[in-house]
């Protein structure tokens, strides 16, 4: 950032998500929260006091007008994502959505055909690869050499889903709206293309309990999907490499094993993970950083959606 206010953000939606992304942007230097504008307009007056945003509208037409925002960070329910995304395809700020784009693969390919069509820049919030766990694994394992083995573990409850009131169509693609929190690692320490996706235990909708599937890529890296849908499991992530094996459990803490070793090293998590919901502080800063056309790591829409394929593919083929 260069000076104070020289970014502007705008946010729609006003439940727990946009008060996790104006926490985090209203910390960044040179960030200004320029509005905020949601469908229950006190929630969006209850924000704005909490952090000082400088205005609260009534529609996505005004928010751009009156604060002529570079970002706008979109934060609404997975069935309302492609509409209000569309509305905001026709003004000339940069696009950060929360994951996922759309609620299942189609749905997120129409809006990036809505996106390209209104030469739109889109973001996608996929923070977990901001972590300060996901960095250092990624940074220490880029020295390491040899092939990679990356094995997810995925939990997940359709029951659940349902009793948090999420709409069934949601339910039924819960794969996209919650597993690609997890899938998403594959291809984060996947290297390559990914060649082949080969499914060990298939995905039972009727009756869902155990979902396995292979991941090969091009690179020589293998992974391996686990999802385990009616029971117990954790979320993490495991690389192998022949002298290091690195290990996410929980995904925000990140712990190293060396060849010929038994006991994991700890690697200390970053206070931005400590003090915000973690990955968001840094990826308020890269998506800021990419709203004024720096340089920044903040994943696009359609880096988002090779992850959506993915899931697609160890899911419906």
């Amino acid at each position: 950032m260069t000076e104070t206010g020289s970014c502007r953000v705008a946010i729609i939606g006003a439940g727990n998500m946009a008060r996790e992304h104006a926490r985090a942007f209203a910390s960044v230097p040179g960030v200004a929260l320029a509005g905020i504008h949601s469908r229950t307009r006190s929630r969006a007056e209850s924000l704005a006091k909490e952090f000082g945003i400088a205005g609260v509208y009534d529609s996505v037409s005004e928010l751009y007008e009156r604060t002529r925002a570079n970002l706008v960070v979109v934060t609404v329910f997975e069935t309302a994502m492609n509409s209000v995304s569309k509305t905001c395809f026709a003004f000339p700020w940069k696009i950060l959505l929360e994951k996922p784009p759309g609620y299942y693969l189609e749905d997120a390919l129409d809006i990036r055909s809505a996106a390209l069509e209104n030469h739109c820049t889109v973001f996608v919030g996929l923070n977990r690869r901001f972590f300060s766990s996901t960095r250092a694994a990624l940074s220490d394992l880029a020295t390491c050499e040899g092939a990679r083995f990356v094995h997810v573990q995925d939990q997940q409850s359709l029951a659940q889903a349902t009793s948090l009131g999420h709409p069934s169509e949601v339910v039924a693609n819960w794969m996209y709206a919650n597993s690609i929190h997890v899938i998403d690692y594959l291809r984060v320490f996947g290297r390559g293309n990914i060649q082949s996706v080969t499914p060990v235990l298939r995905w039972d909708p009727v009756n869902p309990q155990v979902v396995v599937a292979k991941v090969q890529f091009d690179s020589g890296d293998i992974g391996l999907y686990e999802g385990i849908w009616k029971g117990p499991g954790p979320w993490a992530v495991a690389v192998t490499t022949p002298g290091k094996r690195w290990e996410l459990r929980p995904l925000e803490q990140g712990a190293y094993q060396l060849w010929g070793e038994r006991r994991l090293h700890a690697v200390e998590v970053d206070t931005w993970d400590r003090d915000f919901k973690p990955g968001f502080r840094l990826q308020a800063e890269a998506a800021a950083a990419a709203a004024l056309g720096q340089p920044s790591e903040i994943p696009s829409l359609d880096d988002a959606i090779e992850t959506m394929r993915l899931v697609h593919a160890i899911f419906h083929q």
